[in-house]
């Protein structure tokens, strides 16, 4: 422990954002970074706790009291060595992970927890920084071959591990770029994409071979990757968008989430934004729009729609507000229920919760939406009589969340049984599934999920097809 007295000198501080007016009119990452000495202090808060409940807060189980000490003590490097240990790519965690850790944090059931991802970041961009960041080359070859579909963080990681390991190893993506839902449904805002491009360039020294444009069960037949490789891995993503099932549903206004994100970040990556567009391009340019769900999807939207010029953004969810803090005694170290305000919402935008949607207006457009307000007993949602309102709307996104993997084409091909939520059925200590010959991880197995828990199901993973293939395995998990 660095400091023993450094949680009861110093109060919480974290990285700041860039003025509003200055970030809605581009699409850069506008957080400030912690200064170096800011950095050391908000380390030395760290108690190292006999039971360090951060670990279990975290799924990949980032070993957080010990780099957070070797930062107080200036040792970014081991800290970063420590950092990689569990976590293939710390920097797009410290960017758009929600940080379970430090909700866990044992300082936060009577204080502020400590920035754990704000160090976390700043261990891993000064890696960048310096240089410290190389290919980890295997000294030899196993002979063996691997098949990974999707280049999600999921797939990512899992063909990271498998290649260090020395099999040789395929990265298999449908779009035209590498990165999954990090790339086309996290806005750049959030992370920009030269992160996820310079860690492929690692990957690629390492010995992966990436195939970009391939969809397998359209372009490649999954027989031919059982036939041409020893083992194959399903890490694709929950694409199968929740729908919104009221008149008016199928106007060309009523779109879902993923369709304008995608397109915006096609667009700032100077790439045909058609191809993501089979309905027309989207822009909320001087239009009012209505994103319906209140989780980081909508919330993305909700940014995107300032920085297009939106005339206004309202955000709905069907659930209660919640609490602005969370009742600590009962939620810790679990992640709480609580009210989350996010960059983009302090940027411009009206919230409103307990709202149920009715109806979408418009003859052959959208014109407003029909809603009610409802109220929650013993579990069940009821209209409240009398509360019927109606929003002005020219756009409206659809922001629900997601029913999992979309069946047509690999899956269907494949003939893998699945669970009763529709995702690949797996377990997570081999993450096998019905065919011996293939393996499932990430938000296809799972359902949709956080950054984290895709690298932690990708590294595990490939351990599991590690020790298929060699019979023993020195891969973490």
């Amino acid at each position: 422990m660095g400091k023993e007295t450094g949680f009861l000198e110093l109060d919480r501080k974290d990285r700041t954002y860039g003025p509003v007016e200055d970030r809605l009119k581009n699409y850069n990452e506008f957080v400030v970074p912690l200064s170096p000495e800011a950095l050391k202090a908000q380390a030395s808060r760290c108690m190292n706790c006999g039971v360090p409940h951060c670990h279990t807060g975290c799924p990949v189980n980032n070993i957080i009291p010990d780099w957070n000490h070797l930062v107080y003590e200036d040792d970014f490097k081991n800290a970063l060595e420590v950092l990689h240990s569990t976590n293939n790519f710390p920097e797009f965690t410290g960017r758009i992970c929600p940080a379970p850790c430090e909700a866990a944090c044992t300082l936060n059931i009577i204080d502020e927890p400590v920035t754990i991802k704000s160090v976390e970041c700043a261990i891993v961009d000064k890696g960048w920084q310096e240089g410290w960041i190389t290919p980890q080359v295997p000294e030899k070859r196993t002979g063996k071959s691997v098949a990974v579909v999707g280049s999600g963080p999921a797939g990512m990681a899992c063909a990271q591990q498998l290649a260090r390991a020395g099999h040789s190893v395929t990265l298999f993506e449908k779009n035209d770029r590498v990165g999954g839902l990090m790339r086309y449904g996290i806005p750049d805002f959030k992370m920009e994409k030269h992160l996820i491009n310079r860690r492929l360039v690692q990957m690629m020294a390492e010995g992966v071979e990436i195939k970009t444009s391939v969809e397998v069960g359209v372009t490649v037949s999954v027989a031919s990757l059982k036939e041409n490789f020893d083992a194959v891995v399903f890490a694709g993503g929950a694409e199968d968008p929740r729908p919104l099932a009221i008149p008016g549903f199928e106007l060309p206004g009523v779109r879902y989430a993923m369709e304008f994100l995608t397109q915006q970040n096609k667009r700032n990556a100077g790439d045909d934004e058609l191809r993501a567009a089979p309905r027309g391009t989207l822009s909320a340019t001087g239009k009012h729009v209505i994103v319906i769900g209140g989780g980081d999807t909508g919330s993305d939207c909700v940014g995107t729609s300032n920085r297009q010029g939106a005339a206004s953004v309202t955000q709905l969810e069907i659930m209660p507000k919640p609490p602005t803090m969370e009742d600590k005694a009962l939620s810790w170290p679990f992640w709480p229920l609580k009210l989350r305000t996010s960059s983009s919402h302090e940027e411009g935008a009206t919230r409103d919760w307990a709202v149920l949607t009715k109806r979408v207006i418009g003859d052959n457009d959208v014109k407003g939406l029909e809603c009610v307000r409802v109220e929650w007993k013993g579990g069940k949602m009821q209209e409240i009589e009398g509360s019927e309102f109606t929003l002005e709307a020219d756009l409206i996104f659809l922001a629900m969340g997601f029913l999992g993997p979309r069946k047509a084409g690999m899956l269907d091909q494949s003939g893998v049984e699945l669970d009763a939520r529709g995702n690949v059925k797996a377990n997570v200590f081999e993450y096998r599934t019905s065919d011996e010959k293939i393996w499932s991880c990430g938000d296809m197995r799972r359902g949709q999920s956080l950054v984290v828990w895709a690298i932690r199901e990708g590294r595990q993973c490939a351990r599991s097809v590690d020790e298929a293939l060699m019979g023993v395995s020195q891969l973490p998990r």
